[in-house]
């Protein structure tokens, strides 16, 4: 197993041709997976087709990412502009890649998708090491369902979903030689070696809780019986009273106080899936970035700037402590980062890869900023959430 990545902030969808060149150079062969992530201002449609041209054979996946990426060299955005691409070399492993518009049947393009990249990789109808995924925002769940329901609950699911640099729904997702606005595209991977993978959120509960007593998809209307914006705005000390009358967008502000629900539990401690509040409604429901049910406990969430900078290093370093791997043990890996947090921390970007590098000291990595993050926590309960991050680590 061997992985290099390369990066670029040149304005020219043709750059993409020469961070191949410095990928086939690194790995001395040609590679088995590309993962292409770039911001949304490029002509991605040039930039897929002149990769596609390069390399007509190798399976690709990829899609946008807010403002650019970041790879062990840095963060890597000028202009809003900014690409990175890993390769994979791994002539004993298997990958391979697929694609389906989502359409009015999300479950149904997820199995398609799955089917797809099972049959690139050759093993139709076997069952994967891992499901890698990136998908338009808005059906994750359902995506993450209907893999799981292919090919069983015991394959872990992740990835983030495609992403802008102005939440205006400019995302791309790039399969093989395609680029779709709305679609999932998925990686069935059959490494030869073991790979090592976390999702964490790095938030920390408060004792403000609540019962979900109306909840409509993505939009939570009811805590406790009592509108759900009201309980938030008095959970957090008067957050958003300015849009209580009326309504309005409270992204940006909220990313800080997000809500919990308890996804399991490691040694008695809970571990969260998070979900990040986007808008008051005129009713005074929020309006989230994941589906909540009936039922649900909801738990308000606190981080710091602080925990956001750091907290990327220390989920790479955990996924290391759970297999008791060590960094001279991993090839390489791809790293999602919530976009929301990177934005509220923007003036700090270059210390969330200092961190990274600490924790995975020579190793290559590509990372991207999502609009939604999913991953298998500790239990092997494969979630969608916000405000997260996905660590996938190769051994070699």
């Amino acid at each position: 197993m061997k992985i290099a990545t390369s990066w670029s902030t040149e304005d020219d969808a043709r750059c993409v041709a020469r961070l191949y060149a410095q990928i086939r150079e690194q790995l001395g062969s040609r590679p088995d997976l590309l993962v292409l992530h770039c911001a949304a201002p490029y002509d991605v449609e040039a930039v897929v087709r002149t990769l596609r041209d390069c390399a007509p054979d190798v399976p690709l996946h990829g899609g946008t990412s807010c403002l650019g990426v970041m790879t062990e060299e840095g963060f890597h955005s000028e202009n809003g502009r900014g690409m990175g691409l890993l390769g994979l070399s791994d002539p004993d492993g298997a990958y391979g890649v697929g694609a389906a518009e989502l359409g009015d049947d999300p479950a149904t393009a997820a199995e398609r998708a799955l089917r797809q990249a099972l049959a690139q990789a050759g093993a139709p109808g076997e069952t994967p090491a891992m499901v890698w995924m990136t998908a338009a925002p808005g059906n994750e769940e359902t995506l993450i369902a209907s893999i799981a329901a292919t090919v069983g609950d015991n394959v872990p699911i992740a990835g983030g979903s495609a992403a802008d640099n102005t939440v205006s729904g400019d995302w791309s997702q790039f399969a093989n030689g395609r680029v779709y606005d709305n679609a999932v595209v998925v990686t069935a991977m059959f490494p030869s070696s073991e790979v090592f993978f976390a999702f964490h959120s790095g938030y920390e509960p408060t004792d403000k809780k609540g019962r979900v007593t109306a909840a409509q998809g993505r939009e939570l209307q009811q805590i406790d019986g009592r509108p759900a914006a009201g309980v938030y705005n008095e959970w957090t000390g008067g957050l958003v009273d300015d849009v209580l009358p009326g309504g309005g967008n409270i992204l940006s502000r909220a990313s800080l106080h997000p809500l919990g629900r308890v996804a399991g539990e490691v040694g008695g401690v809970p571990y969260y899936q998070l979900s990040h509040p986007n808008t008051v409604t005129a009713t005074g429901a929020l309006t989230l970035f994941t589906a909540v049910e009936n039922g649900d406990e909801v738990v308000l969430m606190q981080g710091t700037e602080e925990s956001l900078i750091s907290r990327v290093g220390r989920v790479a370093s955990s996924t290391l402590g759970t297999y008791a791997a060590r960094p001279e043990d991993v090839a390489g890996a791809l790293i999602i980062y919530c976009a929301g947090c990177m934005l509220s921390i923007q003036d700090h970007r270059e210390e969330i890869v200092a961190h990274l590098r600490e924790a995975l000291p020579g190793i290559p990595f590509l990372g991207a900023f999502t609009f939604g993050e999913q991953g298998c926590f500790a239990g092997g309960e494969n979630r969608h959430g916000n405000l997260m991050i996905s660590v996938l680590l190769f051994s070699r």
